[in-house]
């Protein structure tokens, strides 16, 4: 104890000298320990990925999580929780801890599509929307030997072939399945859908021959459209992609309102402390918007995009209501 502090108490009564010499003894000790308690993060970070490694999803997520790696000064590490079309992941985030250790690295499925048709039991309402990374179109692709060459030839040829064609999808009740569906009833079309567990398995039945049309991401399918193994005719956005040579967007046939993409983003357990968000907000919008990530998004036919904030909490809460006009009208939607 410093000596000035000695003499002080040497001039006090003995009661309060005994208390403030207590109080002094442990002064150098309280400082360090709440310093300490202050630190964010002290541990590594996890982000729960709600589907198999190997797909866009789980490369971008390991991307953010590397460069956050560097910038926290702690590791960030990425869990892979696949199940009921990334439901159960997301769910694991609603209920984690919200001290800023759990973070869910998501597709809009699980969000928006999915909740409507297996019974989640979260709503937009239940976690904190942090930011998104970028999107891509949704497509349908044929065979190469496929006869139309174009989408308006493609429409005229299912629609004169009623229930003859068939399309396969990442899953019943996701995003694909459901704005998909709301452009082919729109245009009364009669096609078979296959639903399938994920993209690429979607992909592989078309490859395969299995099924006619190919319905996923333009980032799953990125390698076959390099490689000329398939015809892309749509997308679901509303304009046109250089990367999809030969499909065309939904403006080109008047439905610009119907489009609809796969989307990427951040999400957390609400009430996570407002230090520990900020903290959190800086490193990884600032990951997004690095020159390394913008390639990846563009090397897995992805544009960059990042919304925070009620632009986010809006879209998402647009895209839940409207996707489940739709799971009603197909009959998957559950209370």
């Amino acid at each position: 104890m410093p000596a000035s502090i000695i003499s002080s108490l040497r001039t006090l009564p003995s009661k309060r000298r005994f208390l403030a010499a207590l109080f002094a003894a442990t002064l150098p000790f309280s400082i360090p320990m709440a310093a300490a308690a202050e630190k964010f993060p002290d541990r590594p970070i996890r982000i729960i990925v709600p589907v198999g490694a190997g797909g866009g999803t789980d490369v971008f997520a390991r991307a953010l999580a590397d460069m956050a790696s560097t910038a926290l000064g702690q590791t960030v590490l990425v869990e892979n929780r696949p199940g009921a079309s990334g439901t159960l992941g997301v769910q694991q985030v609603v209920t984690a801890n919200p001290d800023g250790y759990t973070l869910g690295f998501i597709w809009n499925t699980p969000l928006t599509a999915a909740p409507h048709s297996v019974s989640a039991r979260y709503t937009p309402d239940d976690y904190v929307a942090m930011f998104d990374v970028g999107y891509s179109a949704y497509t349908l692709c044929a065979q190469p030997n496929f006869p139309a060459n174009g989408l308006k030839e493609m429409i005229a040829l299912i629609r004169s072939k009623p229930d003859t064609y068939s399309w396969g999808n990442e899953g019943a009740g996701g995003t694909l399945h459901l704005g998909m569906e709301r452009v082919i009833q729109t245009l009364g079309l009669k096609m078979t859908v296959v639903p399938f567990q994920g993209g690429h398995k979607s992909l592989n039945a078309l490859l395969g021959g299995h099924i006619d049309f190919y319905g996923g991401s333009v980032v799953v399918g990125m390698g076959a459209i390099k490689a000329n193994k398939m015809k892309c005719l749509l997308l679901t956005t509303a304009e046109d992609s250089p990367d999809v040579p030969g499909a065309s967007g939904l403006a080109s046939i008047g439905l610009a309102d119907h489009a609809v993409t796969i989307w990427w983003g951040m999400i957390a357990p609400k009430g996570i402390p407002a230090d520990r968000m900020q903290r959190l907000q800086t490193v990884f919008q600032e990951a997004v918007q690095s020159e390394r990530m913008r390639g990846i998004l563009a090397a897995q036919g992805a544009t960059p995009r990042m919304r925070t904030g009620d632009a986010l909490r809006t879209a998402i809460r647009d895209e839940y209501n409207a996707l489940g006009s739709v799971a009603d009208r197909l009959g998957l939607k559950k209370p």
